[in-house]
């Protein structure tokens, strides 16, 4: 689990924020990492670094799909973005 958002995840971000938000929380690319900064967003390697992550903040994540959480982006390399609300 990593706090350092890389060109992809900050891509990602800007692209599928509406999933998450009723409307854009940031515009460019620097938005986006002061943003997901601000906010305490973590990228994690795969889905079990994600169900860890989840487990650490208190969710009970046995029967957690987690396709299905707006606060978990997939980023195209396997991993995952997840943004605190």
């Amino acid at each position: 689990m990593e706090y350092n958002y890389d060109k992809l995840c900050l891509e990602t971000f800007l692209e599928k924020q509406l999933q998450l938000y009723p409307e854009k929380v940031a515009e460019t690319l620097e938005e986006a990492d002061d943003f997901l900064d601000m906010c305490m967003a973590v990228v994690c390697k795969d889905q079990k670094d994600v169900k860890g992550y989840l487990r650490e903040v208190g969710l009970d994540t046995a029967d957690l799909d987690i396709s299905e959480m707006p606060e978990i982006f997939p980023l195209s390399d396997g991993r995952y973005l997840v943004v605190e609300v």
